[in-house]
């Protein structure tokens, strides 16, 4: 679930946020306060991640059904976003960092609104292309968000998003993929050509629909990206499967279903599917025998564990890690009869886990220090 705050959406005739206008100050002077909440403020030690892209297309349907449970029919309904809104996900969910949703018909290219102040502090840009409308315009606006942000921020993450796929075969939808990254590759390396850099940038291509767990995934590469150490919880898992007799794990952000990290196999969405259908079950069951006093949003613990044997002699196998991470394993029925082996290298996992926890904690208030500091050092050149 996502705590929504409404303090850029009020009206002031252009649909920005209120510090779009009080950008004039001397550059060897301190810059003026802003209000509370704005984004050079507040939740400075969250990574941003920016959500773009042209007017209906998904961009609101995408946030409301991986964070907010929506069903996806549901999204029909939903109103157009008219205003910048900020989405802080930090309440319920191991995952912390802010997701801003950026209605279609801002410009963010056009001068109005503070660039530096906003992609200086950002983790990742995704923007979403309808895949059933004619992607022009779109590809024309990613370009302009590309050069912009590239010249604040070299360091942040671009994710495209090529959404709404549900209604395309197969073929269709290689085609469209191949088109799109070309296009964008081309502009990239003319935008790195213009500007002489050799660091790049690296833009990944997603296939999404929000009536299947591909946007789930998508997600999920994206929020993997900005987590410190993840090849040392890939790692981990790898050591996990290979002395528990285990063929897939995932570690699980319980609230969202996105998973933080996996072993070095390649992930098919089937199993990533039958992972998360299994979180549902054990959030479901657990609502219903909880009494409502001691119930937690997730309904998790370190104590959680679950084992469901398909008829296919396949068993997931579940354990809570703590109150919002879950480790999901898939294995043989022969397994079964190793689980006190499993038990005992889950306990290990589980201790290097959280030891690993402890130190992107820290690694997170030293950025956020340093976050802090930079527009200052900025303006006083």
């Amino acid at each position: 679930m996502i705590q929504q705050d409404r303090t850029y959406c009020e009206e002031d005739g252009t649909g920005f946020p209120p510090f779009a206008g009080d950008l004039d100050f001397d550059l060897n002077q301190e810059p003026p306060p802003t209000d509370p909440g704005t984004l050079s403020n507040q939740g400075a030690d969250k990574p941003k991640i920016f959500l773009m892209g042209l007017r209906r297309s998904g961009k609101s349907s995408i946030l409301k059904v991986v964070f907010d449970k929506m069903a996806p029919t549901d999204t029909l309904f939903l109103e157009s976003t008219h205003k910048i809104e900020k989405n802080d996900v930090s309440d319920c969910s191991f995952i912390k960092f802010e997701l801003w949703e950026c209605p279609g018909h801002i410009n963010f290219c056009d001068g109005r609104i503070p660039l530096d102040t906003i992609f200086s502090g950002s983790g990742a840009i995704i923007f979403i292309i309808d895949a059933q409308d004619d992607y022009h315009e779109a590809l024309g606006r990613l370009h302009q968000i590309l050069e912009a942000a590239f010249r604040c921020n070299t360091n942040i993450k671009f994710e495209v998003f090529i959404h709404k796929v549900d209604c395309l075969n197969d073929d269709q939808k290689i085609d469209i993929q191949r088109d799109i990254s070309q296009r964008v590759t081309s502009a990239v390396e003319d935008l790195l050509c213009e500007h002489g850099s050799m660091s790049g940038i690296s833009i990944g291509f997603h296939l999404t629909t929000i009536y299947d767990h591909s946007i789930f995934e998508a997600f999920s590469k994206v929020v993997q990206k900005l987590i410190p150490n993840l090849d040392a919880f890939e790692h981990l898992l790898n050591i996990f499967i290979t002395n528990s007799m285990v063929d897939k794990a995932f570690l699980f952000d319980v609230a969202s279903k996105i998973y933080l990290a996996t072993d070095s196999s390649a992930v098919d969405m089937p199993t990533y599917e039958l992972c998360c259908d299994m979180i549902d079950v054990m959030v479901d069951v657990a609502a219903i025998y909880t009494p409502r006093s001691d119930l937690m949003d997730p309904p998790f613990s370190e104590q959680t564990a679950s084992t469901i044997t398909l008829n296919n002699y396949t068993v997931l196998y579940l354990r809570g890690v703590n109150q919002y991470m879950a480790l999901a394993c898939l294995m043989h029925e022969e397994s079964l009869e190793k689980m006190g082996l499993i038990e005992y290298n889950f306990q290990i996992i589980k201790d290097g886990l959280q030891k690993m926890l402890e130190l992107n904690e820290q690694q997170a208030a030293i950025l956020a220090q340093s976050q802090q500091e930079l527009p200052k050092k900025t303006n006083t050149v």
